[in-house]
């Protein structure tokens, strides 16, 4: 991230991929999700192996996101900074690892009953969509960080923060839940 502040032509900029982004990511999920929109895709490998890497790319990013706030609480803020490039990365990974598994499998159904499954469609409902509302706080987040507004930064942070923490723990939990029944 920029300890500097860019000019506002280039921040306009970023801004602009931020909002192309935060439509396309949720819009590229949305139609993935939906039934018979589009055919499936073959993959060179066995797809059911995904969804143990992605729910680990989950628990990674929400391990890194409470390191950076560890270490800007501490003062260290090129660390949190380098652990934030990680969280992003690592989330750049869950989604492309997202997209092969749903492109390329039929959706998995939940065979549990009873409380197990209000538990497991609570998590699973509130990860998604807050999985598509996180996505222009985190981005944004990062812009305003990366180009040194640091005020406006922190206040975004105080929203993006929690709600990544929670789409990257409901992810896991989702999974585990899931996971008998792929």
């Amino acid at each position: 991230m920029n300890t500097q502040k860019m000019d506002e032509g280039k921040i306009k900029t970023l801004n602009r991929w931020v909002a192309f982004f935060s439509i396309a990511i949720p819009g590229a999920v949305l139609i993935l999700m939906t039934p018979g929109l589009l055919p499936k895709f073959q993959l060179p490998f066995d797809p059911y192996i995904l969804p143990p890497f992605y729910a680990v790319i989950n628990g990674l990013t929400a391990f890194v996101l409470l390191a950076a706030l560890y270490f800007v609480k501490q003062k260290n803020i090129v660390l949190h900074q380098r652990l934030i490039y990680v969280a992003m990365g690592l989330s750049l990974i869950f989604l492309v690892s997202y997209i092969l598994y749903h492109g390329s499998t039929e959706p998995t159904s939940y065979g549990g009953e009873g409380l197990g499954k209000k538990i497991y469609y609570f998590f699973l409902i509130s990860h998604i969509l807050l999985s598509g509302i996180v996505v222009p706080f985190v981005l944004f987040t990062f812009v305003r960080g990366y180009t040194g507004q640091v005020e406006k930064h922190r206040k975004l942070a105080k929203w993006s923060f929690p709600l990544w923490l929670y789409v990257a723990v409901s992810g896991v939990i989702c999974y585990v839940m899931l996971a008998p029944y792929y």
